[in-house]
């Protein structure tokens, strides 16, 4: 049953225990409720225990905000279909601090890791945002990483129970975003991670959000499904290009070609959001994030040229590091003006 129906039975019933003794007949007479949800509802209805459904909350540690609480997340209730409730272990304050959501594809290049981690280690370090992606596979993976490793705040959002690690190699993962940040889900205890939870469990991701930043992604990629969500809520979306050979880019490109802010440096999401920096440093230099050219070079073959045009650096000067990185063997240069990171 979903937000819709929620609010239309407690609009009409008052409070959610009369809302759960509804008779059939009540239901049938209220809009959204045709035979087939009413009947549903009550069948359903029959085969559940809510003392006994609190209990294993209870048991398990995991708490619970509704949206009628004054600790539900903000921003999350102004979108058109917000969770009734959420299922939450860690701390819950951290919604409410200003918030971004990062995202990317499961398959990337250690480019979109090493923008992927260092992107969200700034924004949650130096600019004291609240980091939100799905700890998915990937580019997800290393956003937490990132804003655990700065001592950050992250917040993940389960298309499962978060009694329930998926996928099963980011327990360690979640033990320490638990620990340290906050594992939520709109999902009951013992949810299996379907996939059709996880369009539903990525509107949570940007609701979440003042915007959404995509790092790498495939032309069908979820992670656009949640820069969709961002559009339709009215929030931000930024995007992240790199190679125009590589899979990945794809989406991103699609993105900024549809109007998304392309993103080179941190202080581009924050002037489009209007927060303030930490470390005012970061703002008045407007440099990449280590301010060296390595960072353009990433370990996927790139043109000189896209390389120059990143960096914002003359092309004498590209030239010159270029060839430094080379002698260093960090670089090396291959046929076609194209350069990788070794």
């Amino acid at each position: 049953m979903g937000s819709k129906r929620i609010k239309t039975l407690l609009n009409y019933y008052g409070t959610p225990s009369d809302a759960w003794r509804a008779t059939k007949s009540e239901l049938l007479s209220l809009e959204r409720f045709g035979p087939v949800v009413a009947e549903e509802f009550i069948n359903t209805r029959s085969k559940l225990d809510p003392d006994q459904a609190w209990e294993e909350v209870l048991r398990k540690n995991i708490s619970v905000v509704t949206w009628d609480e004054p600790d539900y997340p903000s921003l999350l209730k102004e979108i058109h279909d917000p969770p009734p409730l959420l299922y939450y272990q860690g701390n819950l304050k951290l919604l409410s601090n200003p918030s971004l959501s990062i995202v990317g594809s499961r398959k990337h290049t250690n480019y979109g890791q090493e923008v992927a981690f260092s992107f969200a280690s700034k924004l949650a370090a130096d600019c004291g945002l609240t980091i939100v992606s799905g700890m998915a596979r990937g580019i997800d993976s290393w956003v937490h990483k990132g804003a655990l490793e700065a001592g950050g705040a992250t917040a993940a959002v389960l298309g499962c129970g978060v009694d329930i690690c998926y996928p099963p190699e980011n327990r360690n993962l979640k033990e320490k975003i638990t620990s340290l940040g906050i594992v939520l889900s709109e999902f009951p205890p013992g949810v299996s991670p379907l996939p059709q939870n996880f369009p539903q469990r990525n509107r949570i991701i940007s609701g979440l959000s003042l915007g959404t930043l995509v790092i790498e992604a495939t032309e069908k990629s979820g992670a656009l499904i949640t820069a969709g969500f961002a559009l339709e809520q009215g929030r931000e979306v930024f995007a992240i290009p790199s190679g125009i050979v590589s899979p990945y880019s794809k989406g991103c490109h699609k993105l900024l070609k549809d109007g998304a802010k392309l993103v080179e440096t941190v202080a581009d999401i924050l002037e489009e959001l209007y927060l303030p920096l930490k470390n005012e440093q970061i703002i008045s230099n407007n440099e990449p994030l280590t301010g060296s050219l390595l960072d353009f070079v990433s370990y996927e073959p790139r043109l000189l040229e896209e390389i120059i045009m990143a960096s914002k650096k003359s092309a004498a000067e590209v030239h010159v590091l270029l060839l430094e990185l080379e002698l260093d063997g960090k670089v090396k240069q291959l046929p076609g003006k194209y350069y990788i990171r070794t």
